[in-house]
């Protein structure tokens, strides 16, 4: 993925072996399972909301964009959060999710 933020850029640098195991360990999971890959970005995208982490749903905003999915979906899959998160969180993870929308164009 070309958009990784900055600082998971530095880990990967400054600890390559401990990155690989953790990539390694994503894999796994995503492979582990029926779900497809826009599918499974949609979910975490929905989980990086959850804690507010705001370069998680970034991330999951650029990988679910190359897994195929529209940012329709995106906004859609924030939306359903609006509930269970709350209003504020639901509202900054959607400005978060807009803004990698419109850097993934560039």
């Amino acid at each position: 993925m070309s958009n990784l933020p900055r600082g998971y850029r530095a880990f990967r640098k400054k600890h390559p072996e401990v990155y690989a195991a953790y990539e390694a360990l994503g894999k796994t999971a995503a492979e582990s399972g029926p779900l497809d890959e826009k599918t499974r970005e949609l979910i975490k995208l929905g989980m990086a909301a959850a804690p507010g982490s705001e370069s998680a749903v970034q991330s999951h905003v650029h990988r679910a964009l190359e897994a195929g999915a529209p940012p329709a979906e995106i906004e859609h899959a924030l939306t359903l959060g609006i509930n269970t998160l709350g209003f504020p969180t639901m509202m900054a993870a959607l400005s978060w999710a807009w803004k990698a929308i419109e850097d993934h164009k560039e």
